[in-house]
Protein backbone atom coordinates (compact mmCIF):
# COMPACT_ATOMS: atom_id res chain seq x y z
CA UNK A 1 0.00 0.00 0.00
CA UNK A 2 3.30 2.29 -0.21
CA UNK A 3 2.28 5.13 -2.56
CA UNK A 4 4.14 8.50 -3.52
CA UNK A 5 3.52 11.08 -1.03
CA UNK A 6 2.49 13.53 -3.75
CA UNK A 7 0.45 10.71 -5.46
CA UNK A 8 -3.59 9.76 -4.37
CA UNK A 9 -4.65 6.21 -4.77
CA UNK A 10 -8.56 5.45 -5.46
CA UNK A 11 -8.86 2.21 -3.55
CA UNK A 12 -12.65 0.66 -3.89
CA UNK A 13 -14.09 -0.61 -0.23
CA UNK A 14 -13.41 -4.28 -0.86
CA UNK A 15 -9.54 -3.21 -1.31
CA UNK A 16 -9.41 -1.06 1.65
CA UNK A 17 -11.02 -4.24 3.55
CA UNK A 18 -7.73 -6.37 1.98
CA UNK A 19 -5.59 -4.10 3.73
CA UNK A 20 -7.50 -3.82 7.25
CA UNK A 21 -8.13 -7.25 7.96
CA UNK A 22 -4.68 -8.83 8.02
CA UNK A 23 -4.05 -5.29 10.11
CA UNK A 24 -6.40 -6.35 12.33
CA UNK A 25 -5.14 -9.88 12.27
CA UNK A 26 -1.93 -8.87 13.81
CA UNK A 27 -3.40 -6.33 16.45
CA UNK A 28 -5.34 -9.03 17.83
CA UNK A 29 -2.32 -11.15 17.70
CA UNK A 30 0.38 -9.09 19.43
CA UNK A 31 -2.09 -6.21 20.15
CA UNK A 32 -2.87 -5.17 24.19
CA UNK A 33 -0.70 -3.83 27.19
CA UNK A 34 1.55 -6.87 27.47
CA UNK A 35 2.13 -9.02 24.68
CA UNK A 36 4.59 -6.96 22.97
CA UNK A 37 6.89 -6.15 26.22
CA UNK A 38 6.72 -9.89 26.63
CA UNK A 39 7.92 -10.71 22.84
CA UNK A 40 10.62 -7.93 23.17
CA UNK A 41 12.29 -9.43 26.32
CA UNK A 42 12.27 -12.73 25.14
CA UNK A 43 13.90 -11.49 21.84
CA UNK A 44 17.14 -10.96 23.98
CA UNK A 45 16.91 -14.14 25.36
CA UNK A 46 15.15 -16.60 26.73
CA UNK A 47 13.81 -16.14 30.44
CA UNK A 48 11.93 -18.54 33.76
CA UNK A 49 8.73 -17.26 34.58
CA UNK A 50 9.89 -14.89 37.84
CA UNK A 51 12.72 -13.11 35.61
CA UNK A 52 9.58 -12.37 33.06
CA UNK A 53 7.71 -10.84 35.66
CA UNK A 54 10.76 -8.73 36.94
CA UNK A 55 11.37 -7.33 33.68
CA UNK A 56 8.15 -6.52 32.86
CA UNK A 57 7.25 -3.96 35.34
CA UNK A 58 3.94 -3.69 36.52
CA UNK A 59 2.26 -7.39 35.20
CA UNK A 60 0.84 -9.74 37.67
CA UNK A 61 1.64 -13.03 37.42
CA UNK A 62 -1.65 -14.36 36.67
CA UNK A 63 -1.78 -11.61 33.98
CA UNK A 64 1.43 -13.17 32.67
CA UNK A 65 0.38 -16.56 32.80
CA UNK A 66 -2.35 -15.71 30.76
CA UNK A 67 -0.33 -13.67 28.12
CA UNK A 68 2.15 -16.76 27.87
CA UNK A 69 -0.57 -19.07 27.21
CA UNK A 70 -2.06 -17.02 24.19
CA UNK A 71 1.41 -16.06 22.69
CA UNK A 72 2.10 -20.33 23.18
CA UNK A 73 -0.81 -21.34 21.60
CA UNK A 74 -0.52 -19.09 18.44
CA UNK A 75 3.24 -20.15 18.12
CA UNK A 76 5.17 -17.36 18.96
CA UNK A 77 6.84 -18.67 22.06
CA UNK A 78 7.95 -22.41 23.19
CA UNK A 79 7.94 -23.14 27.08
CA UNK A 80 10.10 -25.31 27.79
CA UNK A 81 9.63 -27.71 31.17
CA UNK A 82 13.01 -29.37 32.76
CA UNK A 83 12.60 -32.16 35.07
CA UNK A 84 14.65 -30.38 37.53
CA UNK A 85 13.75 -30.33 41.79
CA UNK A 86 12.11 -27.86 41.51
CA UNK A 87 10.89 -28.26 37.71
CA UNK A 88 12.17 -25.57 35.60
CA UNK A 89 10.43 -24.20 32.95
CA UNK A 90 11.83 -21.21 30.22
CA UNK A 91 10.26 -19.58 27.71
CA UNK A 92 11.30 -18.38 24.27
CA UNK A 93 10.29 -17.20 20.98
CA UNK A 94 9.69 -19.65 18.12
CA UNK A 95 11.25 -18.85 14.76
CA UNK A 96 7.61 -17.83 13.75
CA UNK A 97 8.05 -15.12 16.63
CA UNK A 98 11.26 -14.19 16.23
CA UNK A 99 9.73 -13.22 12.57
CA UNK A 100 8.23 -10.29 13.84
CA UNK A 101 12.02 -8.63 15.06
CA UNK A 102 11.44 -6.05 12.31
CA UNK A 103 8.12 -5.31 12.96
CA UNK A 104 8.86 -4.71 16.53
CA UNK A 105 12.09 -2.88 16.16
CA UNK A 106 9.75 -1.08 13.39
CA UNK A 107 7.59 0.25 16.08
CA UNK A 108 10.55 0.91 18.43
CA UNK A 109 12.14 2.97 16.01
CA UNK A 110 8.86 5.24 15.46
CA UNK A 111 7.98 4.87 19.31
CA UNK A 112 11.45 6.86 20.26
CA UNK A 113 10.70 9.24 17.35
CA UNK A 114 7.25 9.78 18.78
CA UNK A 115 8.59 10.59 22.05
CA UNK A 116 10.84 13.03 20.81
CA UNK A 117 8.72 15.15 19.21
CA UNK A 118 6.42 14.80 22.06
CA UNK A 119 8.54 15.69 24.36
CA UNK A 120 10.03 18.78 22.19
CA UNK A 121 6.60 20.39 22.01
Amino acid sequence: MKTNKNQTTNYTPTECKTFILPVRDVIDLIGGKWRLPIMTALSFKKHRFKELERQIEGITPRMLSKELKDLEINGLINRDVFDTSPITVEYSLTDYGKSLDNVIETIREWGLTHRKKIINK
